[in-house]
């Protein structure tokens, strides 16, 4: 499996585009490990090994994964991403205790986390619903990539209005959290809850308006109608 890999990088590395290089890390604070690949360049070699790959085992597929996962490399955390939510059909209770290892471990911004949480963890906890708990008590963590990681694994479920008490758990657990990056992680879930869900996630934000910070407020009533966003806005 080792060669795999080392194909693989060396077409991540024959595809760097330098315009990706100089544009890529302006969208962190912190420093990103990167090649410089464009997103499209980047689904095709992934697209392209998982054609070679799909008929491992799934420990083989996740362990492919874990090692991109620790290069630290943005692109290879995106394959990485790739890969493991097709596995879906595959997975079982006891590889969330792998997901958060990886995620406490390896995924160190905002991207690695989004990238793996939306898909992988947000299928996973469709799939084993209970499972949710666990989810819920990554809030609690003093890892903010696990905090972020709470909120953004119920993006998708909170799409489908799923989950609607958990969101609501989750977000006064972080409310006054002061990090920006958790901040406009729970933000984001209150926005995709409030697709079928306008009046709750309104209500709530009403009742949280003198505590919750602007950057998660602005994000959780995005789209709602102005009339509401106005009110919402207003810090009584």
């Amino acid at each position: 499996m080792s060669e795999i890999l080392t194909r693989l990088r060396a077409d991540l590395r024959a595809n760097a585009d330098e315009k990706s290089i100089a544009n890529y890390q302006r969208y962190f604070k912190e420093t990103v490990k990167f090649y410089g690949l464009s997103i499209s360049a980047a689904n095709k070699i992934s697209l392209k090994y998982w054609q070679e790959i799909k008929t491992l085992s799934k420990p083989e597929i996740f362990a492919l994964c874990e090692d991109l996962f620790k290069s630290d490399y943005s692109e290879e955390a995106a394959v990485a991403s790739e890969w493991a939510p097709k596995l879906t059909s595959q997975f079982a209770p006891s590889d969330l205790a792998l997901f958060q290892r990886w995620i406490d471990s390896y995924l160190n911004d905002w991207a690695k986390v989004d990238g793996f949480c939306n898909h992988t963890v947000g299928n996973f906890v469709q799939k084993y619903p209970a499972s949710i708990k666990e989810i819920v008590a990554w809030s609690d963590s003093s890892n903010r990539w696990l905090k972020r990681a709470s909120a953004v694994s119920l993006i998708i479920p909170a799409k489908k209005g799923l989950f609607l008490n958990e969101i609501f758990t989750i977000s006064e657990r972080l409310l006054t959290d002061n990090d920006d990056m958790v901040q406009k992680g729970y933000g984001w879930m209150l926005k995709e809850a409030s697709n079928l869900h306008q009046d709750e996630v309104y209500q709530y934000v009403l009742r949280h308006r003198r505590d919750i910070p602007r950057t998660a407020l602005r994000y959780a009533i995005e789209k709602m109608p102005p009339e509401l966003k106005s009110e919402a806005m207003k810090r009584v």
